[in-house]
């Protein structure tokens, strides 16, 4: 459970899955789509990940020298896709993907931030990025720790505008039980992108971790009052309230996550499952039919199902 949730937090890392064309590939959705700039000229080694919360699954994809990237393995349901490139601001995007259909292809154009130092990946071409990248996440999910800390240094040596591999550096010193060095490299990558939530909610992961529920609660708190606060911040610091008993202020984040993607099933589920321990049946039917309308395969959907067949008996 750990590594599948620490995993989950790495933005621009997870690499792209390599499927045969198999039968069972055959059901999973493919995205693709382009990245330019403003002046329409395409982007070389962006990077573009695509993130599904409901299930767990998360795929990157670096662009061609024409700027196009394709994605294969996607399971059906509402993914957020964000585009990144050195030098440029990053964008994201949310989508429907089917299994087994076509899919519109996704655009990104992506503004340059004026700041020449981040215009180039150190002399790092997509293709050798992407390997250099893809042997790390080998050595990650063999367990080796070590070696897969090593790897991700050796890129970001090379390529110091990936701060966000700090993330997997951070998600690989938490399962050695190293947390002084996780929260380090959860510290740096804020130095760098100081409303990198995913960090955030990294750093008061590894406070729970520690046993230190207070700071985790500080932690997510101080970053749900930024400016750049989203919706998996929101939605982090209404669990970590929820954990305490705090029901009313879950309910409040919740609400914050809902608002921020409302395509977004977990936290419409949550909400209408405190009306329900709150003894408000007709708003809990209200949440949990929102559920099925806006987020209809997720696994919240499933439950939200089961619940008003529940209630209406």
């Amino acid at each position: 459970m750990c590594q599948r949730r620490c995993v989950s937090l790495a933005l621009f890392i997870i690499l792209l899955n390599s499927l045969l064309p198999t039968p069972a590939a055959a059901q999973t959705g493919r995205v693709g789509g382009v990245v330019k700039g403003e002046d329409g000229q395409a982007i070389k080694g962006a990077t573009v990940t695509a993130e599904n919360p409901n299930i767990g699954q998360s795929l990157t994809a670096t662009t061609d020298d024409k700027g196009r990237f394709v994605m294969i393995g996607l399971r059906g349901g509402q993914w957020r896709f964000v585009s990144q490139a050195p030098g440029f601001t990053a964008e994201g995007a949310i989508a429907s993907v089917r299994m087994g259909a076509p899919n519109p292809p996704v655009t990104f154009v992506l503004k340059k931030t004026g700041n020449a130092n981040f215009g180039a990946l150190g002399g790092l071409s997509a293709k050798d990025l992407q390997a250099e990248l893809d042997r790390a996440e080998a050595m990650f999910k063999e367990e080796r720790w070590d070696d897969a800390i090593a790897a991700y240094r050796g890129v970001l040596t090379q390529a110091p505008p990936l701060a966000v591999i700090q993330l997997q550096i951070a998600a690989a010193y938490r399962h050695k039980k190293d947390y002084g060095a996780a929260l380090t490299a959860y510290r740096d990558l804020l130095k760098a992108e100081p409303n990198n939530e995913k960090a955030s909610i990294g750093i008061a992961l590894t406070e729970v971790e520690q046993g230190d529920i207070e700071a985790a609660d500080r932690t997510l708190l101080e970053a749900a009052q930024g400016p750049a606060a989203g919706r998996d911040v929101f939605y982090a610091l209404a669990d970590m309230k929820l954990e305490r008993g705090d029901l009313d202020q879950a309910i409040t984040y919740y609400q914050k996550a809902a608002e921020a993607d409302p395509a977004w099933g977990k936290p419409l589920y949550r909400l209408g499952m405190g009306a329900l321990k709150k003894g408000d049946t007709p708003g809990a039917t209200k949440f949990l039919q929102q559920v099925i309308a806006v987020d209809p395969v997720s696994a919240e959907a499933a439950l939200a199902k089961t619940t008003l067949d529940t209630l209406n008996k």
